[in-house]
């Protein structure tokens, strides 16, 4: 058995049968140290112990094997094996070779891992990644967020791990740090004190071990901490901690407390921002005194007549402080462009640091080759760049700094909601009749499923759970968006994070940790913000050819300009005093050079989608990534469910009617026994109706007759035997179907419930209608409201309903939808979406995501309404987290902010290269004298990173343009 760290967790031989065939191999690998797993399946074919000695051998020659043992009498294998030498592929190839064939084999493993990449600056440096990850052997999928400065890969635990992993990104000139892997979920940290000695490692070690539900304990006692993977219904982080301290004696205690790792996230990027700002200030430390060398001081006559010294030669004093401290800004200042210049020339790729690096050694060297010919000639003037290659540096530095303290901004929404959870909380402990015999405040890290919590008010609801005492008013704006405080009472739901307002409740657990509705709200937005928007593909695109592109465009204005000026082409008079003609064509080829800038392009699209998830988790949208955003703003149709989505799916029978002689008690025991074993709402309204009416009727001691052969017909209702007798209950649709005759009298009932918005339930006994319950489900008070906003939005509105037409018309009336498809199975609402989206709508559909899963797969966006404290449903690319209609509006509008912002944005990063470029190039220098300096064109790409960032922080101000106030 393979633990859910890879380990092997066989406690004893998995063929112990004595009458089992069982050879071990040598060990074949002499590396102790290495990762051994092990794996189990079943072998056909095998007959006596000489087809064990077959399979032994066939695997016996493959390296990378430990052990093997396969049984004769039970057909089955166990084999031990180092993943990094061979997989588990080869091992059942090997086996078929054999000439045996192989059973049970399991399923290739799959983990999920996250890290940290540091030191990318555009989209180009996020493909490297990318392709650095996907060619290490065992990666089936990496996805890199630029914006986010994260990797998500899904790997082959058999093939490769994290360091392999960590290591491919760091060979691609990156940082990589692991921030999570696919086992953290139940994993604890522990701080150990008291020991000693390895021996007390020992002692803990196999004390953690022995208890039911541990899967794997790593300690590591030189830094005095252990790690423990653990089932999270078995046992928790208390029960750990009280076994550790219970492993000593009189002579040895110790003691156990939880290690939390500071925030990487927080601290990183704060370590980045200061050193940032850092470099920026010791740039402009040197590049402030060669500005005022070259620039201002040579103007201010007789302060500036010092710089014209000679020190030797031609060579000035000016000219010599200027070399000096530009030298140490290109040089050590400027290093890292050099760094990021090698790693991504090396990965056979270019990005910002290319572009800098090539515009100012440019001017660095130019100037170094002006600077010698003047210390070496009598005669020589010429004009140095010192200050261009100097202030060039300082500014860009200076627009990284705020970028990222731009960027920083991005993710406030998403750090907001991670620090909704109270560090403390009050655990109850409660005797058999329900007082309290203790109250101690633990830490919210060690809540366990079933732990009994006290929330006075005005503080934070740890976890989430039931209340199963008290009554107060929860608000719960920060996770649903709700302004408006909810009445909680024994048997409600409570979701960790929200805050209580004025009653004392006591909440029973149920979801811990990484299962609460917070974190799931967390992992559903750090995966969307991971997620590429297809909008990005085109700025992927550009980003490919993007520099080499701006390098052939700075070649070509540098011979455009020199080549012209030699031969005098242009006057004279056009180059600068001080100049000549090849270092004004440098001047134009360094700007052009410097002023595009691709990191804009690649922070358009990610940012916004960042800013935007984030909004829309606040205001109770969650919106699963990139894709469903830009699908839903192009949204024309949105299809709703009835019951659940425009009503409030709670159906309640408002009166029941006999068309026989049967009496009212029997009635009701027939409908109770057939529809007690259904889950859906009206079958619940009427067993709690029937229920209530046995006891006006009948007695309440008497059981509930048993029903045989129950069966669910979809969409229709249920049938089964109570006794000899068939009995069905459902609607006309299942009466038509068993030929069961519906008379005159039942018609006529049908259509005046029908009439006033209820749904007839019809109850048949023996192919002969008895009685109907007449059910309604009140709709949503907003409902009309909501749809008469997507008119206006202009969006067309259809529903789709399982339940009869008179009710549905009646429904589809009440609340303004004209459009109505009545009487449809759930598989059915699926293919009437196709139907809708063949005519070349974009199709949104709205349910309460359970029974319309296939419907809410099918379209276009589907968008999962109601789903209290289980946000993480997989059919539905929004959900949405409270009851409320009102964020139907709210997604749709969001998405259409955001793709406008993301338009905008790309405005703002092509424009700056659309209109820079050329100005830098020196086409409006002939007719107006303009020219764009490079140090000026260092400004500009800088500003063109931070427009962008700042453009995406205004979703920030985001707000929803409907809402209902309820009474």
């Amino acid at each position: 058995m393979i633990g859910a760290n890879g380990k092997c967790e066989l406690k004893e031989p998995l063929l112990g049968n004595s009458s089992s065939t069982a050879v071990s191999l040598p060990e074949t690998i002499q590396n102790g140290d290495d990762k051994v797993r092990s794996i189990s399946f079943k072998v056909n074919g095998i007959t006596c112990a000489s087809c064990v000695i077959s399979i032994e051998s066939a695997l016996g020659g493959l390296n990378g094997i430990r052990s093997v043992m396969v049984s004769s009498l039970q057909g089955q294998a166990v084999v031990k094996f180092i993943p990094e030498l061979i997989i588990t592929k080869a091992i059942k190839e090997a086996v078929e070779d054999a000439g045996y064939e192989v059973e049970d084999f399991p399923e290739q493993e799959i983990e999920v891992c996250r890290l940290r990449i540091k030191g990318m600056a555009c989209t180009s440096c996020s493909e490297s990644v990318e392709r650095s990850l996907l060619m290490v052997d065992g990666v089936k999928k990496a996805v890199v967020g630029l914006a986010l400065e994260e990797a998500k890969i899904h790997f082959d635990p058999n093939v490769t791990d994290t360091e392999h992993i960590v290591s491919a990104v760091e060979d691609a000139g990156f940082g990589a740090d692991i921030i999570s892997s696919g086992d953290d979920a139940n994993k604890v940290q522990l701080k150990l004190e008291g020991l000693s000695s390895p021996e007390d490692a020992t002692i803990i070690q196999s004390s953690l071990e022995a208890l039911d539900g541990v899967s794997s304990v790593d300690l590591d006692w030189k830094e005095n901490r252990v790690t423990v993977l653990y089932e999270p219904d078995v046992i928790g982080p208390r029960f750990l901690i009280k076994c550790i301290e219970e492993a000593g004696d009189s002579s040895k205690k110790f003691h156990a407390s939880l290690y939390n790792p500071p925030n990487r996230r927080e601290s990183e990027r704060l370590v980045e921002t200061q050193m940032y700002r850092d470099q920026f200030l010791l740039s402009a430390l040197f590049s402030v005194p060669v500005f005022l060398f070259s620039m201002v001081l040579p103007m201010l006559h007789p302060y500036g007549n010092w710089l014209d010294m000679k020190v030797y030669n031609m060579l000035t004093v000016g000219m010599l402080l200027r070399w000096i401290f530009c030298t140490l800004v290109q040089f050590i200042v400027g290093r890292r462009f050099y760094s990021g210049s090698y790693h991504a020339l090396r990965r056979k790729s270019a990005n910002m640091d290319v572009l800098v690096a090539l515009g100012t050694n440019a001017a660095y060297w130019y100037s170094v080759y002006i600077a010698i010919k003047a210390l070496l000639s009598h005669t020589f003037e010429g004009q140095d760049f010192f200050e261009t290659s100097a202030m060039l540096i300082s500014f860009i530095l200076f627009g990284k700094y705020l970028e990222v303290v731009a960027k920083g901004k991005t993710s406030d929404a998403l750090a907001k909601l991670t620090d909704l959870t109270p560090d403390t909380a009050h655990l109850i402990t409660l005797d058999q009749d329900g007082n309290t015999v203790s109250e101690t405040e633990i830490s919210t890290q060690l809540i366990q499923r079933n732990d009994i919590i006290k929330i006075v008010p005005g503080a934070k609801v740890p976890v989430d759970g039931i209340v199963i005492d008290g009554q107060s008013h929860v608000n719960e704006s920060m996770i649903t968006g709700e302004a408006k405080p909810i009445t909680k009472k024994p048997g409600d739901k409570v979701i960790g994070g929200t805050v209580n307002e004025n009653g004392c409740i006591l909440v029973k657990a149920t979801h811990v940790g990484s299962e609460t509705a917070l974190s799931q709200i967390v992992q559903l937005v750090e995966s969307a913000q991971l997620a590429r928007a297809p909008v990005q593909k085109l700025a992927d695109q550009i980003s490919r050819i993007f520099v080499p592109v701006v390098v052939l465009a700075a070649v070509v204005t540098w011979l455009t300009w020199f080549i012209p000026g030699e031969v005098g082409l242009y006057p004279r008079s056009w180059i600068p005093k001080d100049m000549d003609a090849f270092e004004l064509a440098l001047q134009f080829g360094i700007s052009v050079l410097v002023v595009a800038c691709p990191c804009a392009l690649g922070l358009a699209t990610p940012t916004a989608v960042m800013v935007a998830t984030g909004k829309g988790a606040t205001q109770g949208v969650l919106i699963k990534g990139g894709n469903a955003l830009e699908k839903a703003h192009k949204v024309k149709i949105v299809v709703f469910d009835k019951t659940g989505t425009l009503t409030l799916g709670k159906p309640n029978v408002v009166s029941a009617v006999l068309f026989s002689t049967v009496p009212m008690d029997e009635f009701c025991d027939l409908a109770t026994a057939a529809e007690v074993n259904s889950e859906h709402p009206i079958a619940k309204a009427v067993v709690e109706h029937a229920r209530r009416l046995r006891r006006k009727y009948g007695t309440e001691t008497e059981q509930i007759p048993e029903i045989r052969d129950f069966e669910v017909h979809s969409g229709a209702g249920v049938s089964g035997k109570v006794g000899k007798d068939i009995v069905m209950v459902g609607n006309k649709r299942l009466m038509r179907s068993f030929g069961v005759p519906i008379s005159d009298e039942v018609e006529r009932h049908m259509t005046e419930v029908e009439q006033l918005a209820r749904t007839c339930v019809l109850v048949a006994l023996n192919g002969k209608i008895i009685g109907a319950f007449a059910v309604t489900d009140p709709v949503k008070p907003e409902a009309g409201r909501v749809i008469a906003y997507l008119h206006s939005m202009g969006i067309s509105t259809v529903m789709l309903t399982g339940d009869n037409w008179a009710t549905a018309q009646a429904i589809g009336k009440e609340v303004g939808i004209g459009r109505v498809f009545a009487e449809t199975v759930p598989s059915g609402k699926a293919d009437k979406i196709k139907e809708l989206q063949l005519k070349g709508m974009t199709v949104a559909m709205v349910g309460d995501g359970i029974n319309d899963s296939p419907a809410l797969a099918a379209a276009d966006v589907g968008m999962a309404i109601g789903a209290g404290t289980d946000v993480a449903i997989e059919a539905a690319d929004i959900v949405l987290i409270k009851s409320s209609l009102e964020d139907v509006i709210t997604a749709i509008d969001l998405s259409r902010k955001t793709i406008s912002r993301i338009r905008l944005n790309y405005v703002w990063a092509l424009g700056y290269n659309i209109l820079g470029m050329p100005i830098a190039a020196g086409v409006l220098f002939p007719f107006t004298g303009i020219r764009l300096p490079p140090w000026l064109a260092g400004a500009c790409m800088a500003a063109s990173s931070i427009s962008v960032v700042c453009s995406s922080l205004l979703l920030q101000s985001y707000k929803k343009p409907f809402h209902v106030e309820y009474a």
